[in-house]
């Protein structure tokens, strides 16, 4: 029976061939038995830990991801979330992350595990993470006290995951900047009453 560190050292082999061979052929073409064969371990081996080649590559692409994309915290809800999604566009747009999380997320339309998993380990937690922070925003005064956190939350990453999955136009930090501004100009500050609503009091 393998030792825990040579356990764990066979899990990280077998991950990396997996990038490696993704990167080389695509994850169309990606197989276990390729994987296996290169990284020099049994295919029984690897089904007994990944299910599927959608769950293997979800774990190995997701190590590449081991620190977390946290918020900063200066006072400035706006220039924290630029600092972040900045940090966030520029892991998705440049390999080996970008065009392999591309490629997870087409398999995870097929595959309702990969899907599932994706969420609960990547999506869901970095959705959690803003929310938050606009919270604090929110309750600190920064914003308005009917600013609707779920829906700006959409609103940043719509445009984000429109550009890079659908017209995969490049991801930049000027892109991010116009989102933003156009998020705050929209729904950022308390607004002064319009001269109706004054008119209505």
């Amino acid at each position: 029976m393998p030792t825990p560190s040579r356990g764990a050292d066979r899990t990280e082999a077998i991950m990396r061939t997996a990038l490696e061979l993704g990167q080389e052929i695509g994850y169309a073409k990606l197989s276990i038995e390729a994987i296996a064969a290169r990284a020099g371990a049994g295919k029984h081996t690897i089904y007994r830990r990944w299910p599927s080649k959608g769950a293997l590559f979800l774990d190995s692409l997701l190590s590449l991801h081991e620190s977390s994309l946290d918020y900063p915290d200066t006072g400035d809800v706006v220039a924290d979330l630029r600092t972040q999604i900045h940090a966030a566009v520029d892991l998705l747009a440049n390999p080996p992350f970008g065009p392999l999380f591309r490629a997870l997320v087409g398999e995870a339309q097929y595959d309702p595990q990969v899907a599932a998993a994706l969420n609960e380990r990547f999506i869901t937690p970095q959705a959690a993470m803003t929310v938050a922070r606009l919270r604090t925003a929110r309750d600190q005064g920064q914003l308005s006290p009917t600013f609707d956190l779920s829906l700006a939350m959409s609103i940043l990453s719509g445009p984000l995951y429109f550009q890079f999955l659908i017209t995969q136009e490049p991801l930049t930090h000027a892109y991010v900047d116009r989102v933003l501004a156009a998020l705050f100009t929209g729904m950022g500050k308390p607004s002064e009453p319009t001269i109706q609503e004054s008119h209505d009091k």
